[in-house]
C-alpha cells in the first residue's frame, strides 16, 4: 500500500491503490488529497512505498517528535512547518537562529519546545554590556572554605535562549562559539561539560541594526539551520487572540517527553540509512554552490555534513529510516541558506541565496529512486 505526504501539513499516511487520482482526506488534518497515479517501475520519491524497516527507531522518532510538535502547536498556532524545522535541528544534535521581526513568537518558541520536553530552559537576553562569564558563570570566593568555587552561568542548562544575540558584543558572542561546537565550557582553565541534550535558540531582528554587531560568517555556520516564522495568516491570528482571551497557553503547556526520549531519539537519527547515491548528490549539491559564479563563498565540508544530518533528522521526524534526494531538497534552504555568501554584483542584479540554491537543485541530476526506496 503506497504512502503519500499531505499537501498541507506534511504527515505521511497511506492509501489504497484503487484510489490513485481520487481525492482522500488527510486522517490528521482532514485536507483533500488528489493521489497521482503511480508509474510503473520506479516510484516517485514522495509517493514511495513505505519501506522494510531494519528496526523501531524511526517510528519512535516519529511519535516522539509529533508529540512534541502537536503539543507546542497549542502555543505557537500555524507554524507546523518552521517547528517541525526547529525539531528536526534538535534531534540533529545543532543549533538554530531565528532571524525575524519582533513580536511574532520567537522567544514564546524556545519556551513551548522546553515546557514540552520538561527539561530546564535558561534566557540570557544580550546586551552590549554583556560579558563572557555572565554567559559561561564564574569563580566566586567563598570565606568558608576559602576556596574559589565555579558558579555556573545560564549557558549550563538544557535549552538556551539567546535573545537578540547581535546585540551582544563580539567577546560576548564568541563565549558561546565552544559551547556550540563541543557541548563544553572553559572557565578559570577548567573544562564544564554541558548536560545533554543541549539546544542553543538565538535570535536577532533584521530590521532594526542600530548598535548591533553582525555575526561573522564562522560564528553563523555554527548554526545547523537559520529560519523566519514570519506573520501568521488570518485565520491562525483570530484562534491565536481567542487562545489569550483568559490566559496564556504557555502557562498550562503540558509535558509530553522527556530529555532521555529525547537523546534515544538523537541516537536513532545517527542510524537512519544514508544511501550512497543520495550522500553522493549532496556532495555534489555543495561543490555546485563553491563553483556557482554568484556566490563569493560556497558550502564547506561542515555545510555537507549538516544537511546530512538534517535529512537524517527529517526523514526519521517523517516516519522513514531512510533518507531520500526529497528530503534534502525541502531542508537544503534552511541549512545552506546563511553559509553562502552573494558576490556583490550578484546582489545588484537582484539575486539572492535562495534563486541560487533554485538553480543549483535544477543543475544537478537527481539519483533516481528504486521502487523500494534507499532502504538498507
Amino acid at each position: 500500500m503506497p504512502q503519500y505526504n499531505c499537501v498541507s501539513c506534511s504527515q505521511p499516511f497511506l492509501a489504497d491503490d484503487t484510489l490513485a487520482g481520487r481525492e482522500v482526506a488527510c486522517p490528521r488534518c482532514g485536507t483533500p488529497n488528489r493521489l497521482p497515479v503511480l508509474p510503473p517501475g520506479p516510484v516517485a520519491m514522495a509517493k514511495s512505498p513505505l519501506p522494510a524497516r531494519s528496526d523501531a527507531s524511526s517510528p519512535a522518532v516519529s511519535g516522539v517528535a509529533s508529540r512534541i510538535i502537536d503539543n507546542m502547536e497549542q502555543v505557537i498556532v500555524g507554524k507546523r512547518p518552521e517547528i517541525t524545522l526547529v525539531i528536526m535541528a534538535y534531534l540533529a544534535e545543532g543549533h538554530v537562529l531565528l532571524e525575524d521581526v519582533p513580536g511574532v513568537a520567537k522567544t514564546m518558541l524556545a519556551r513551548a519546545l522546553a515546557g514540552s520536553i520538561g527539561c530546564q530552559f535558561k534566557r540570557i537576553q544580550c546586551t552590549p554590556d554583556l560579558l563572557p562569564n555572565d554567559i559561561t558563570g564564574s569563580s566566586i570566593f567563598n570565606p568558608k572554605t576559602t576556596e574559589f568555587e565555579f558558579r555556573p552561568g545560564p549557558l549550563f542548562a538544557h535549552i538556551v535562549l539567546a535573545d537578540e544575540i547581535n546585540r551582544a558584543t563580539p567577546r560576548a558572542q564568541a563565549a558561546l562559539l565552544e559551547a556550540m561546537a563541543e557541548r563544553k565550557v572553559t572557565a578559570d582553565g577548567t573544562n564544564y561539560a554541558l548536560t545533554p541534550p543541549f539546544l542553543l535558540i538565538a535570535t536577532q531582528n533584521p530590521v532594526d541594526h542600530e548598535g548591533t554587531f553582525p555575526l561573522p560568517e564562522a560564528q553563523l555556520d555554527r548554526f545547523l539551520v537559520r529560519l523566519s516564522l514570519g506573520y501568521p495568516q488570518l485565520e491562525n491570528e483570530v484562534s491565536m487572540l481567542q487562545r489569550l482571551r483568559v490566559a496564556h497557553p504557555i502557562d498550562t503547556l503540558a509535558t509530553v517527553a522527556t530529555a532521555e526520549e529525547v537523546l534515544a531519539s538523537q541516537q536513532a537519527v545517527r542510524e537512519v540509512h544514508a544511501d550512497e547515491k543520495v550522500i553522493r548528490y549532496i556532495v555534489q549539491l555543495i561543490r555546485a554552490t563553491r563553483e556557482h559564479y554568484d556566490l563569493l563563498l560556497g558550502g564547506s565540508p561542515r555545510a555537507a555534513m549538516a544537511l546530512l544530518h538534517c535529512a537524517q533528522a527529517y526523514a526519521a521526524i517523517r516516519g522513514f529510516d531512510f533518507i531520500t534526494p526529497d528530503d534534502v531538497k525541502q531542508i537544503i534552504p534552511y541549512v545552506l541558506g546563511h553559509r553562502l555568501i552573494l558576490r556583490p554584483e550578484s546582489r545588484l542584479r537582484k539575486k539572492t541565496v535562495r534563486t541560487v540554491l533554485e538553480e543549483v537543485l535544477n543543475t544537478v541530476p537527481v539519483p533516481p529512486t528504486p521502487a523500494t526506496g534507499f532502504a538498507p
